[in-house]
């Protein structure tokens, strides 16, 4: 699994959250702590973006007594950036999940995570639902999405490996905006990107095991929210809605558009809140 070890940042990423980090196999993953205590959440980022995108939900947790850990997995935010493409893949990302909770000393927790988090969230659950006291998995990206996938990230893509100068222009105008607003400042850590980086994450991710397989995902008895909506073809309501009914203890909340948990968040706050409480319940 690798070793441990503790790096306060010089730069906290949230005013309300203690920032540090931590090594795995080599490579350091950072984080931020919201709240403390024994019931521990653990959330984590879509593609591209980075810890601070759950940051309201994180304090809205600890803010009820929950201790909410938002990790940027490898290839984000601060987190370290390799260069090559076999180290990134949602499998590992899983196993990093797993990793911050032997760092933290935590043997069971509520991970959580939207899209690409949540299929980490599943993948978490597969390799170890002992570890588990249930999943959160908005958006996911399952079946079918493949295909609106791979036509919303290939431009990605093609531009980090043929028109690297683009993408260190965009992450240059990033960096001059001013920080301090939760979404702009969302905005801009996902622009700041390096060409190298971000084409080994995006090709290992989508030429990687993208989900467990329906038959696998069957087999997931770990407690899961499972949170969806309609009108977006990367997270399509079918595949939230079928996974909801493959997983056997599983529940399902239908958000009323992609961003309502960002902008109109109090309906599936209450919702992510109830069933978290009930996970430490039982």
């Amino acid at each position: 699994m690798g070793g441990f070890l503790i790096v306060m940042l010089t730069r906290p990423l949230e005013t309300t959250g203690l920032a540090a980090a931590f090594t795995f196999e080599g490579h350091r993953l950072c984080y931020t702590e919201f709240g403390t205590g024994d019931r521990v959440v653990v959330l984590a980022h879509g593609l591209m973006f980075t810890r601070r995108m759950h940051a309201p939900l994180a304090r809205g947790l600890a803010a009820e007594g929950f201790r909410v850990v938002t990790l940027d997995l490898l290839g984000h935010g601060d987190s370290d950036r390799p260069r090559e493409s076999w180290h990134y893949s949602i499998p590992a990302f899983g196993d990093q999940v797993l990793a911050l909770l032997d760092h933290l000393d935590v043997d069971r927790a509520v991970v959580g995570g939207t899209s690409l988090g949540a299929n980490v969230a599943l993948e978490a659950a597969v390799k170890a639902p002992e570890r588990l006291r249930g999943i959160v998995v908005e958006m996911p990206v399952l079946d079918n999405a493949i295909v609106a996938g791979l036509l919303a990230f290939t431009p990605l893509l093609f531009a980090a490996r043929f028109v690297p100068f683009g993408v260190q222009a965009v992450a240059k105008v990033a960096g001059l905006v001013p920080q301090g607003s939760q979404w702009v400042d969302v905005v801009t850590d996902t622009l700041d990107q390096r060409p190298a980086s971000m084409a080994a994450l995006l090709h290992g991710v989508f030429f990687g095991r993208i989900a467990p397989p329906r038959s696998v995902r069957k087999r997931i008895e770990v407690p899961a929210l499972v949170i969806g909506h309609q009108r977006d073809p990367v997270h399509p309501f079918g595949d939230a809605d079928t996974l909801a009914a493959d997983l056997p203890a599983a529940e399902f909340v239908q958000a009323r558009s992609p961003v309502e948990l960002r902008f109109d968040p109090q309906r599936l706050t209450a919702a992510i809140l109830d069933f978290v409480r009930r996970c430490y319940a039982a």
